[in-house]
């Protein structure tokens, strides 16, 4: 493994080469040194350098067993198009951040096509996979409800029901400066019994006790709820 790491150092730019002739790296000879008479000069590709380095890197955090094994491995990944073994990803993980920047992006609207939803979840580098993933849990089509999508989003992120539903109302509210977040309670009740009904585990029963007693004991006047209603109430058990 050092071997590897010392041959991608020597491909640096100003530092001569020990393991090849001087006219194949472009290093000017030493006085007392000879150079084979050739007449053209041989050029390191300048893809070169780099494919090395990131080859050193992918072995250095993989540390494989077969090295040469591992190695072939590597490049035939490469060649087929595919992430090679050990390669670092360059996507994102999925924040509540995210969520509110791709919930910005929706601007309003209650329906969202799925390619433009691709396009900006490409634009903000997050992975594919996971975007599958939510479209075949949701069953969604062409047509994507975006309330329906921002749910089980949140609910990759959040694990639990009420973490979901934490996430939810702070990428919807708009009081992001004005106090703690808070959003209508009908499309709290429209989350909430959305993703239990995908959950599967949470009796439809269950579910209309716990609305019909945050909306009769809960509620305020505006109509609102904030996350601390269903978060530090001991008597809402939305799980």
């Amino acid at each position: 493994m050092h071997r590897i790491h010392h041959l991608a150092s020597l491909l640096r730019p100003g530092t001569r080469c020990q393991l090849l002739p001087d006219s194949f790296c472009g290093c000017e000879p030493q006085p007392n040194e000879s150079m084979p008479q050739m007449d053209e000069q041989i050029l390191i590709p300048p893809e070169l350098p780099d494919l090395l380095k990131q080859f050193t890197k992918a072995a250095l955090r993989t540390q494989p067993q077969d090295l040469i094994q591992w190695a072939a491995d590597y490049f035939e990944a490469l060649t087929n198009g595919d992430i090679p073994p050990g390669a670092s990803s360059n996507f994102v993980e999925l924040t509540p951040e995210l969520l509110k920047i791709l919930h910005s992006r929706v601007a309003g609207r209650l329906i969202i096509h799925v390619s433009e939803l691709a396009q900006m979840w490409k634009e903000l580098s997050l992975p594919p996979e996971l975007l599958n993933k939510v479209i075949n849990v949701g069953r969604f089509t062409e047509e994507i409800e975006w309330l329906k999508f921002l749910a089980l989003a949140c609910s990759f992120v959040g694990v639990t029901i009420s973490k979901t539903l934490k996430i939810a109302c702070e990428v919807l509210s708009s009081d992001h400066d004005s106090g703690p977040a808070r959003i209508p309670f009908s499309t709290f009740q429209f989350l909430y019994t959305y993703i239990a009904e995908v959950d599967g585990e949470i009796s439809a029963s269950h579910v209309s006790r716990m609305l019909a007693y945050i909306e009769q004991e809960v509620i305020g006047p505006d109509g609102l709820i904030k996350v601390d209603d269903f978060t530090q109430n001991p008597n809402v058990q939305l799980e």
